[in-house]
């Protein structure tokens, strides 16, 4: 039976148009319970229990999406649905509505910066479909500070490689680097220690190679970059909604690109109320120009190769030539899935990584010295041993 509140729902919705079985779906009642109320023209009298609404069960996890400040209705859906929400939009948007003056405020002092002078650093993560698959997302957002021009990159994992890859595609993106990076406090950028917070080492050495100055929000004041932190969510709430699932990160970041030239940058933006493409173009002279060489962003890990030419990495094991058998190497480890092996400054080996289960990789003309000394044994007549088991009897 339905109550005074439902029948006064079914008729707001219906004169805004809303077909009747989406109502029925939103209250769980039939359609043809909302055709007979529409055409009685008010509740029934009488008595009934409270109707449960399919998102009940769901309202806690809606509650802490909006502590954690997610407030839009189309990605808090999203998530419902990973769960099993089942209800529609519109029922989430009630919701929400009454909510939203606990809303915490945004106040904050707005500084703006000039031409080229700093790029904002930022990482989000998200779960989407990669291949058929639910993945959680690690993505970087980079905004120059004036143009509010953005690039975004999607990958697998936020470490201190990826935190550089993503700076360095950034740079490149732009066509130059500004003279300040403005990050955040994680722990591959930022060590705290007794003698107070510093760089980590290989961070500055990646700022020196493109000049510009690193900085570091104060902790627990991440809103001092506050144009890449809104940048994040607009990502978020924007390009993942329109792309729900991907063939591959590769198609993810390919899809990435275009988003960003048919959609960011022509947009006018709220706040400098002018089209970003524009914008950049008056700042893009005014960033450094990028050196000829790309700083090398692959992980560094140090081997001993085994007595039999290989060497470990990433749980299999890969051939090297004969001579560096025993010998300390370098792996540098690329973001694409290579790695090389080093002898000190010289590049031995390049092999692709691949899963323990398809095998070890060897390249036969890495072992030719070693099987030789191995099929190198010295061979005795049987004769011998014939003669010694007769003097034996």
């Amino acid at each position: 039976m339905l109550s005074k509140e439902d029948w006064l729902m079914i008729q707001a919705k219906a004169r805004a148009g809303v077909f009747q079985k989406d109502i029925a779906a939103e209250l769980g009642i039939h359609p043809k319970t909302v055709s007979r109320a529409l055409h009685r023209g008010g509740a029934p009298a009488g008595k009934r229990n409270p109707r449960r609404s399919v998102l009940d069960a769901f309202k806690p996890l809606v509650d802490e999406l909006l502590e954690e400040g997610v407030w839009n209705a189309v990605v808090i859906q999203q998530k419902l649905e990973e769960q099993g929400y089942r209800g529609g939009i519109s029922i989430l948007r009630d919701y929400i509505r009454p909510k939203r003056v606990l809303r915490k405020g945004r106040a904050t002092v707005r500084f703006e910066t000039e031409p080229g002078r700093q790029m904002q650093a930022d990482w989000g993560q998200i779960v989407t479909t990669i291949g058929a698959r639910s993945t959680r997302v690690h993505f970087a957002v980079n905004t120059l500070g004036y143009s509010r021009r953005m690039h975004f990159w999607g990958a697998e994992r936020e470490d201190a490689e990826h935190i550089y890859e993503g700076i360095v595609r950034a740079f490149e993106h732009f066509g130059g680097s500004t003279d300040e990076v403005l990050v955040d406090n994680p722990t591959a950028l930022v060590i705290s220690d007794s003698s107070g917070r510093r760089f980590n080492p290989r961070f500055v050495d990646l700022a020196g190679h493109y000049g510009f100055t690193p900085r570091a929000c104060k902790p627990y004041r991440a809103r001092t970059k506050g144009k890449d932190e809104r940048m994040v969510g607009y990502v978020k709430h924007h390009f993942f909604v329109l792309h729900r699932s991907f063939e591959s990160l590769a198609h993810l970041n390919q899809l990435a690109e275009q988003w960003l030239a048919e959609v960011a940058n022509p947009r006018v933006h709220g706040t400098v109320k002018e089209v970003v493409a524009e914008r950049f173009r008056r700042e893009a002279p005014h960033l450094r120009r990028l050196p000829a060489v790309r700083y090398d962003t692959s992980y560094l890990e140090r081997r001993v190769a085994s007595w039999d030419g290989y060497v470990d990495v990433r749980g299999n094991r890969y051939s090297v030539p004969d001579d560096y058998r025993g010998q300390m190497v370098t792996v540098r480890v690329g973001l694409g899935g290579t790695f090389q092996v080093l002898h000190g400054e010289e590049p031995i080996v390049s092999h692709r990584l691949r899963p323990f289960e398809k095998g070890w990789v060897t390249v036969p003309s890495h072992h030719e010295r070693l099987w030789r000394e191995t099929l190198n044994v010295e061979a005795r007549d049987l004769a011998v041993y014939e003669k010694v088991a007769t003097c034996s009897s």
